[in-house]
């Protein structure tokens, strides 16, 4: 699943993020969200989290 529609993305959920450095190059971290930062309910390039170590990118892929 993707990470484009808000009511998807849960804090506590396993997600792949893109982050900003890793934009060009589509290179994805893992993590928890902690955070869900984009208040729109959905936005064509993946909903922007914050995981629960602190890196912020968008949602590319919902894990678990």
């Amino acid at each position: 699943m993707d990470g484009k529609n808000r009511k998807d993305i849960k804090p506590g959920l396993k997600v792949e993020i893109v982050l900003k450095k890793d934009q060009r190059t589509g290179k994805r971290t893992e993590g928890v969200v902690k955070d869900i930062l984009t208040n729109s309910s959905f936005h064509p390039h993946g909903i922007k989290v914050r995981l629960t170590d602190g890196q912020v990118g968008r949602v590319a892929r919902i894990v678990g």
